[in-house]
């Protein structure tokens, strides 16, 4: 799938982390998410999937959670 095929939800609009900017989520077609973040290691998931490990600004989520 390619990113132009997503609906972004959060970010600058470049598909870089940086200054801030990650998490990057998108929406699919099918209505699932996909998260951009680093590659985490905290445990082997099973074949085909993968981790992501990011961290979110408080004011995000404060931001987020008071609507």
């Amino acid at each position: 799938m390619a990113r132009e095929e997503l609906t972004r939800l959060t970010g600058n609009g470049n598909g870089n982390c940086g200054k801030d900017d990650c998490p990057n989520v998108y929406r699919t077609e099918s209505g699932s998410f996909v998260v951009q973040g680093d590659v985490s290691n905290a445990f082997t998931p099973p074949d085909g999937e993968g981790l992501s490990s990011f961290r979110v600004a408080t004011d995000r989520v404060t931001q987020t959670e008071s609507g």
